[in-house]
């Protein structure tokens, strides 16, 4: 092995004494040779600079080899020495990942390993540094490796977060133990996985005496977003739409009795299944197919009736559960007593980020239809206590706006929908809208439409004035488009429109008010662009 190469390239020269210099070319002499004088030599290296990784991994080559001619009890010894060694380094540089590195190495080398020493020195160096993610990590392999309870863990944060309520890695910490100690079922413990109702609420008071005792620090208000719960997002076929062609991703399509046929891809978002001939039948009334999703192993029915052309099977969008986990009468009354006491705090902290935006989630997972109101006025007082972070507040406001407009709609399989004048800057839930064939998007403060609008295949109309819209991405391959309108937006040039070229039956386009009409000859270039349109407006 060619140590000296990698060894000069390495160091800094710069920051090195004459000594350490003199050690370095010692050391790279003797490459190749495996023994305690070369140990010795890395060691006085590393004492006055632990960050060399190349002469850690050096002294691993020489303790493997000592390994193969010691007996265990000199390897035991050698190896006490070497851990001797390392926190002589760590006092140096408490971070440093080379030497924290290899003390892990060296600790699951040892023959008789001393777990109870680790931890002790572990909760040293925390108490001088609790934010030392290179401990953390050790901390979390010695505990592994060891078996230590998880009881015996939670209890450590305790006394951490106890002397510091801003530790923030032993509020995250205490975030991966819970779900371990309270797994809930057979199945392996995950982070969505909640602790039961009485350890929360001790775990409720444990965030609140916190926060409250400093509302603008963020480590407990992130702990008690944790703790409000995580809803996990199930993958769902949400709906099925047949008219000439579905539009579905990596499914197979089986008709009746016959043979399974894939799809063939037309884009990453569009694909296309051809049925053989005679297997949509005129003598037939109903024609059942059926869409299997193999990897979810789940599958939904489609039936085509004779003299319609489209057909469609989807799920409600109207539930009141769709855009929230489901909870417990028990989990709602712990989350109104939740929301009641940030109410609380926030009477003595007007002006705390924190508390507002828990207090907008609180009010979500409870009721979000009957807190509307309340959480509008919440989303104006977060931007003006905390401008720089009004566009995430603008988009997140968006996001809960789309949320109820969905919540109100009558039934699910409705096919105009407005979300004109609701001050948008974000489109999202277009997964919700498949079977939408109009849409009004007018009077908001949108920028461009994002991929995701090419969901909408059933789309035939599309409203979009009085904008900011810059770029029209998302209108790709929507094979029913017939009219656009983007007056009053900020489309600028011809390239803009470009993708308007994917939409074959895009007969209406309507400009008005935007700066491209001021081209010159701009009626003959988008007629020549766009053949198939026949009412264009300037």
């Amino acid at each position: 092995m060619q140590f000296s190469i990698y060894i000069i390239a390495e160091c800094n020269m710069k920051l090195m004494t004459r000594d350490d210099k003199s050690l370095l070319y010692n050391v790279g002499g003797k490459e190749g040779v495996l023994d305690e004088e070369v140990l010795l030599l890395t060691q006085q290296l590393l004492s006055s600079n632990p960050d060399f990784a190349t002469l850690w991994n050096y002294r691993r080559e020489i303790l493997l080899h000592l390994e193969t001619v010691r007996s265990e009890d000199e390897i035991q010894r050698l190896y006490e020495e070497e851990l001797s060694f390392l926190e002589a380094c760590l006092k140096v540089n408490p971070k440093s990942y080379g030497s924290w590195h290899h003390r892990g190495w060296v600790s699951t080398r040892l023959p008789r390993p001393d777990w109870a020493r680790e931890l002790s020195l572990c909760e040293r160096c925390l108490s001088l540094d609790d934010r030392n993610f290179h401990c953390w990590d050790y901390r979390r392999m010695v505990v592994r490796v060891s078996g230590v309870p998880v009881d015996q863990e939670l209890q450590f944060t305790d006394r951490l977060i106890g002397s510091n309520f801003s530790n923030y890695s032993s509020w995250h910490y205490r975030s991966t133990l819970l779900p371990l100690l309270h797994p809930g079922s057979p199945e392996a413990a995950s982070p969505q996985r909640e602790p039961p109702t009485s350890s929360l609420l001790k775990e409720y008071e444990l965030v609140q005496n916190a926060f409250f005792t400093d509302p603008n620090d963020q480590s407990a208000w992130f702990y008690y977003r944790w703790l409000l719960g995580r809803g996990v997002c199930v993958c769902v076929c949400v709906c099925v739409c047949v008219w000439g062609f579905s539009t579905n991703s990596e499914v197979i399509l089986r008709c009746g009795y016959r043979n399974a046929l894939y799809y063939k891809s037309l884009t990453h978002l569009h694909k296309i299944c051809d049925l053989p001939p005679g297997t949509i039948s005129d003598t037939s009334n109903e024609h059942n197919l059926t869409v299997h999703w193999t990897e979810r192993h789940t599958h939904r029915d489609c039936a085509l009736y004779t003299g319609r052309s489209e057909s469609w099977c989807r799920d409600s969008a109207t539930d009141l559960e769709l855009f929230r986990s489901e909870l417990s009468v028990e989990k709602s009354s712990v989350l109104q007593s939740e929301l009641q006491s940030c109410t609380q705090l926030l009477e003595l902290e007007p002006q705390n980020k924190w508390c507002l935006l828990t207090i907008i989630l609180l009010m979500r997972a409870l009721d979000p239809l009957g807190y509307e109101k309340e959480t509008l006025a919440y989303f104006q007082t977060l931007k003006e206590v905390d401008s720089m972070r009004t566009s995430y507040y603008s988009d997140l406001c968006s996001k809960f706006m789309i949320e109820n407009t969905i919540l109100k709609m009558e039934y699910a399989e409705v096919r105009v929908f407005s979300l004109c004048e609701k001050n948008l800057s974000t489109l999202c839930h277009l997964d919700q809208l498949l079977l939408v064939t109009h849409i009004n998007l007018s009077s908001n403060q949108l920028l461009g439409l994002p991929p995701q609008f090419a969901m909408l295949q059933c789309l035939e109309v599309l409203q979009a004035d009085d904008n900011a819209i810059e770029n029209l991405e998302g209108v790709y391959h929507l094979s029913k488009l017939e009219e656009v309108s983007l007056r009053n937006n900020n489309i600028t040039q011809l390239s803009d429109l470009k993708i308007l070229t994917t939409c074959p039956r895009l007969a209406r386009l309507d400009l008005r008010g935007n700066p491209i009409t001021q081209i010159a000859n701009i009626q003959s270039q988008l007629a020549e662009l766009l053949p198939s349109i026949t009412e264009l407006l300037l």
